[in-house]
């Protein structure tokens, strides 16, 4: 096996990018999810769950900080805030401070997106635990939606546009990776041997696969276009739902930071467990 693809997203729910090679910090891959749009009143997270035009909204990472791009607007630089200024945010369960990114861009965005929003950029990642069912106590993570990496396999991509050709058609637009938001991509595994992994190596960083990714209605928008369709939640529910959630990708957390990969590693398997239980997910 081999590692096909690096994507980063600097903005947690903004357009990301791919890259050739990337730093595995504790919290997830260098520059990935630090910042994160806002509600300007309450201080909860917006993502393209219930604001699909934000898939359309672009974010670079500057030697400073973000550029902003898209919506028909003129692109914005953002320098990373002073860490003092710092606003009281909540991403799923976890309630924590993150640092202001200012008023141009909460404008800027506001005007991207339609309704009133601030950016905010998690200066400390170290603020944010992750699921304690699933990690170990000093696990950290950033803005992601709940660890710090996410693989996906190309192998299972293709077996869900099998399935998925099986059902609509030879002739049905084929459901790209971009949907589901992965970290790392590998390619020579057999479908869904993810589901099996518990501790893997990627090129000198050795990583724990602590739970399969349940996925949501994100994954039915088109990030091309920003409309919203059935798929691939439709094919994913007639092979891959399982207690009551359908599953693709498995969330990863990293044992030895701080090292570099780059696209063209070797990917091994360093444990696993017996095929055919399938994503690790919560006990009931």
């Amino acid at each position: 096996m081999r590692l096909a693809e690096i994507r980063r997203y600097p903005v947690k729910s903004l357009r990301g990018h791919r890259v050739h090679e990337a730093r595995v910090e504790p919290w997830g891959l260098a520059g990935d999810r630090r910042w994160m749009v806002v509600d300007a009143g309450e201080g909860t997270a917006v993502t393209a769950r219930e604001v699909n035009r934000m898939l359309l909204v672009g974010a670079e990472p500057t030697p400073t900080g973000i550029r902003l791009s898209g919506a028909d607007q003129e692109p914005l630089e953002v320098a990373e805030p002073d860490p003092a200024r710092q606003l009281r945010v909540q991403v799923w369960s976890s309630h924590l401070s993150a640092a202001a990114a200012g008023s141009e861009a909460d404008a800027w965005l506001s005007q991207a997106l339609g309704r009133p929003v601030r950016l905010v950029h998690l200066d400390d990642p170290t603020r944010r635990t992750t699921d304690p069912r699933f990690s170990r106590e000093d696990d950290r993570v950033s803005f992601a939606d709940g660890y710090p990496l996410l693989l996906a396999s190309a192998s299972s991509l293709a077996a869900v546009n099998a399935a998925h050709r099986e059902r609509a058609g030879e002739d049905a637009p084929r459901l790209t990776m971009t949907r589901f938001r992965p970290n790392v991509v590998v390619e020579g595994a057999e479908a869904w041997a993810e589901d099996d992994w518990r501790v893997l190596r990627i090129g000198g960083a050795v990583l724990r696969a602590v739970k399969g990714c349940a996925r949501c209605v994100m994954t039915t928008v088109d990030p091309k276009t920003g409309e919203r369709g059935k798929e691939p939640t439709a094919t994913l529910a007639r092979i891959r739902r399982f207690d009551g959630a359908t599953w693709f990708g498995v969330n990863l957390v990293p044992d030895t930071p701080d090292v570099t990969i780059r696209v063209g590693d070797e990917v091994e398997v360093l444990d696993a467990v017996e095929p055919g239980a399938g994503p690790v997910r919560p006990t009931r």
